[in-house]
């Protein structure tokens, strides 16, 4: 529930915030062992299940010090810095052009930007650190002065360099499984990372490995066991965001499901990442083959997984998405400026 609705149920005991409100919700559901036990109100949860009811409660900390509501989840933009990415076709693959659009994405509404210099779309080959490090350190240390940097990164190498050249965080594809050296860096720079759910540590066998009885809940299970690698290598759970990897070893019914359900990732106590934008799956459901067309379809999507509590969006529109956030606070307020 959003708007007055919200506000009046959490208040008349009826229903809960969502990630600290000002959404709520009223009801929840009981999985054990992959067996749904029942459907419950949210305010008459059994003994052994409220802990789990409070962490969907409660407002996930500010991650790297940016802080976002239901309401108001971040707007992470991305500039590819790549001659094969899927969704621009190298647009910005040189340096000067890859600043240029940092630039603009910030002056558009962007709270932090994601940097990559590897492709990591279905069936991407991969490029060595050393290359990886020559597309992105020179915009790093362009843009790390103009706003909150994120490295989109596998390899322990680069993460270090670009941390040292003004970068604040790693999100990493692999949950931090690719390079083994990778926890030890990040824990080290006590620097904050995005662990993200994809079934191989390969974007050429992903899609092979893209088989699910219950995608939502095994994605969920997985991120839970990263966060716990995490920690045990010394990264506090406050540092961590965590992304089910839409598009990422899923089809398109597998990317519906993960979104419907991304209240079961909130449970787990992290600040909940979204990257929707231009994937395959928006082209599927819209009809739209050309990748840099599906603007309109990724701020659905983007606004789909903000009503559903995550807390940063990962698009390429950030214009567009900042714009569409902006009424969909409005609407979801119920005319309560209050409530926006």
């Amino acid at each position: 529930m959003d708007g007055p609705a919200a506000f009046a149920a959490v208040g008349a005991g009826r229903a809960l915030p969502l990630a600290g409100g000002p959404a709520a919700f009223s009801l929840i559901r009981l999985i054990e062992n992959g067996a749904v036990l029942g459907i419950l109100a949210a305010t008459e949860a059994p003994a052994d299940w409220l802990a789990a009811v409070d962490r969907l409660a409660e407002a996930p900390a500010p991650f790297a010090g940016l802080a976002a509501t239901p309401c108001r989840p971040l707007v992470m933009g991305i500039v590819n810095v790549t001659p094969d990415s899927f969704s621009d076709g190298g647009l910005h693959a040189s340096h000067a052009a890859a600043i240029a659009a940092g630039h603009a994405m910030l002056a558009a509404g962007a709270d932090l930007l994601d940097i990559g210099g590897e492709s990591t779309r279905p069936g991407a080959d991969p490029v060595t650190a050393a290359e990886e490090c020559r597309r992105i350190l020179p915009v790093v240390r362009a843009l790390a002065t103009a706003g909150t940097l994120s490295i989109d990164t596998r390899n322990a190498a680069t993460m270090a360099l670009a941390l040292e050249a003004g970068a604040e965080i790693i999100n990493d594809v692999t949950a931090l499984r690719h390079d083994p050296e990778a926890r030890r860096v990040v824990a080290e720079a006590r620097a904050p990372v995005v662990l993200m759910h994809m079934p191989t540590t390969d974007p050429r066998s992903m899609q092979a490995a893209a088989r699910y009885e219950d995608p939502a809940l095994e994605v969920a299970e997985y991120l839970a066991g990263r966060i716990a690698a995490a920690e045990a290598a010394g990264i506090p759970r406050a540092r961590i965001a965590i992304d089910p990897g839409i598009g990422f070893g899923k089809t398109a019914a597998h990317n519906l499901a993960i979104l419907d359900r991304l209240p079961l990732l909130l449970g787990l106590g992290c600040a909940v990442l979204v990257g929707a934008s231009r994937k395959r799956f928006i082209g599927t459901l819209s009809g739209q083959d050309e990748a840099g067309r599906r603007g309109p379809g990724s701020v659905g999507a983007a606004l789909a997984a903000a009503a559903r509590g995550a807390s940063i969006l990962r698009v390429h529109d950030v214009a567009e998405t900042a714009q569409a956030l902006a009424v969909w606070r409005a609407c979801a307020a119920g005319g309560d400026p209050g409530l926006a």
